[in-house]
Formats: C-alpha cells, structure tokens, sequence
C-alpha cells in the first residue's frame, strides 16, 4: 500500500523474489498527495487503503509508503496485527552509515528533518555525518512520470548534494523508480560512483521473513496481481507503465477470484 505508485518498487521486489506470489496493490490517488496532511488524516487514509487491501485476504501488508510509516504503522499495527503481519518502510541509513560517511538522505520536505527521521539519524548514524535534503516535488514528478519535471527536481536534489558524499539513502519510495536518473547527477568525474540506498528489496525479504517463506526466484511465474485505487479494481494506472517495475507488475496476470467477504 502507498498513496500512489511508490509501492511499485517493493511489489516488484517480491516479484522477483517469488514470481508465484499473488500481490494486491491498494493506493488512494483520490487522496494524494499524503505529505501535507495531518498525521490524523494521514492515518485515517492509510486505515482505509489497507482495509481495501485486507477485503482480499492478503498474508501480510507491506506500507511501502515512508511518510505512512512515519506517521501511521503504529495505528495500522494496532488495526491488524496479529492476524495480519504489517511490515513498515525505515529509510537505509544504518547500512548507508556503514561506510563511515559522510550520507546524505534525499527525502520528501515531509519528512526531511522530522523527529522521525532525526530519531532513526540518531539511532543507526554510527556518528557518520548525516545530510538531510528535501527533494520539493519529486516524489509528484515521479507519481506522473513527467519526464522534465523528474529531470528539474533530481537535478536541484543533486546540487545541494555534498560532493563528498559516499552514499544517499532515498527517504522516498518513489525516488527508488527513477534510481538511475538520481545515479546519473550524481556521477562525479574521476571517482567512484555514490552508493544509493533503497528498501524496496530489504522490506520484500523482511514479508518473506515474517511469514516463514524462503526466496524461490525460480519459481513457476504463476502469481496474479490485483489494483485497487481508492478502493476499486482497476489497471495500473498509465504513468505505472513508465517505469520498469511497473511494466514488470503488468506482466502478471490478473486476479479471478470468487468475491471474498470483508474481515
């Protein structure tokens, strides 16, 4: 679950980790964007998105959504669990930090220097210097694949990057569709690449952990996917199939099930 196509990199990291999995993607493009709501509205949407996604009977709830993280895993855990295990997106700064430093965390103006993130700075840092950077409208041009919009705000996230740095960690799941644009800017002539930091694949080897079941890359690519924007069945939206994730999730066949009673 995500406010909109965020949840495409987590989705297709379980994809590949096993292509025989059934995936339920549930977004609210009727309500987006997230970040400059309450923390209570947040929350009240985020509870209603993940109720759509519960009526399908799913194993476990990924909220690859950071903002939702920040703000509403505590209450979708008291909602669901332990019934329905929920697993929440924390930025990689503990292994970014590994290095030594100095990081960088590019992050939606939502989250960048909340007591959330400041906290988590403070707990896996190791004392490597950490800088945050908002990326003002990123996370929009990502939502609607605009091409020049992407190219603008990736190019200003870049400047106020240090040049020193030796890692960023992308405090936004949309940031992780377009990883190779942000790989791009951050190219440095006669040095070695700056190492970016997602949670897609960490967060879908977590669910796997969670519900007792190994990695099976091999398997049969039996899985189906189903859509739910705010709630109604439908295909992935347009601006989806622009990214790699999202025309990897379109390669799945679609759900046919019996209508199942809501929980």
């Amino acid at each position: 679950m995500d406010a909109g196509i965020g949840l495409l990199a987590a989705a297709a990291a379980v994809r590949r980790l096993r292509p025989d999995a059934d995936l339920v993607l549930s977004s609210d493009p009727d309500g987006m964007p997230w970040g400059p709501r309450t923390p209570q509205d947040l929350t009240t949407r985020a509870l209603t998105v993940a109720e759509a996604a519960v009526a399908h009977r799913p194993d476990a709830l990924i909220v690859a959504c950071n903002t939702a993280s920040v703000h509403a895993l505590p209450a979708l855990r008291a909602r669901l669990e332990p019934d329905l295990p929920v697993i929440g997106t924390v930025p990689a700064i503990k292994p970014a930090a590994a290095g030594g430093g100095p990081v960088v965390v590019w992050a939606t103006p939502a989250t960048t220097g909340s007591p959330y993130q400041r906290r988590l700075i403070e707990e896996f840092a190791a004392g490597a210097r950490v800088v945050e950077v908002p990326c003002p409208g990123l996370s929009d041009a990502v939502e609607c694949a605009d091409e020049a919009a992407i190219g603008r705000t990736v190019a200003a996230a870049a400047e106020r990057t240090p040049g020193e740095a030796s890692a960023v960690v992308l405090g936004c799941t949309h940031y992780e569709l377009v990883a190779e644009r942000i790989r791009a800017a951050l190219r440095r002539p006669g040095q070695p690449p700056i190492a970016l930091h997602g949670t897609a694949d960490a967060v879908a080897a977590q669910a796997l952990r969670r519900l007792g079941k190994r990695p099976a890359p091999e398997a049969p690519a039996e899985g189906t996917l189903t859509v739910l924007l705010s709630g109604h069945e439908a295909a992935l939206p347009a601006a989806a199939l622009a990214y790699e994730e999202g025309r990897l999730l379109q390669a799945v066949g679609p759900a046919c099930r019996e209508a199942v009673p809501e929980r």
